[in-house]
């Protein structure tokens, strides 16, 4: 499998610019979704706070991108993407590590879903530790 770049991405997701996030996806299939990114601790990102700080909890913002991309993977590529609201989170914890590392990885398991949304377990790490992961549903918009 070919590597999903940047523009490919912002076809698929309905974030654009610089509020799009992921850098590139590495693996999809139906289940799974891997992504990176460098844009995400980058003095750009614009999550961050007005003292330039980025908590970690922005972090929920790359993986429901992730999500995105994956349901939009899964609807075929050339569909235009779905709106969706992203309505609970469960099990969430945060780690210890820098929320603005150089580079992290993103992964997202779906869990189930069907027309009306889907539940996803999320993960998001650097190079050395995990710095965020829980479970998230999503409902789109007009679902059955």
């Amino acid at each position: 499998m070919s590597v999903i770049g940047r523009e490919a991405i912002l076809q698929m997701i309905p974030h654009a610019g610089a509020m799009c996030l992921l850098d590139e996806i590495t693996f999809w299939d139906t289940k799974f979704l891997r992504g990176r990114s460098k844009r995400f601790g980058a003095a750009g990102n614009p999550l961050r706070r007005a003292d330039g700080s980025l908590g970690m909890a922005c972090g929920i913002e790359i993986a429901g991108q992730a999500m995105a991309a994956h349901g939009y993977l899964l609807a075929g590529l050339g569909a235009p993407p779905r709106q969706g609201m992203l309505v609970s989170l469960r099990d969430v914890e945060i780690g210890g590590g820098p929320a603005d590392a150089a580079e992290i990885l993103i992964e997202v398991e779906q869990l189930m879903g069907d027309l009306s949304g889907a539940a996803y377990r999320f993960s998001v790490a650097d190079a050395a530790a995990l710095l965020l992961s829980g479970r998230a549903t999503v409902v789109f918009a007009g679902g059955a």
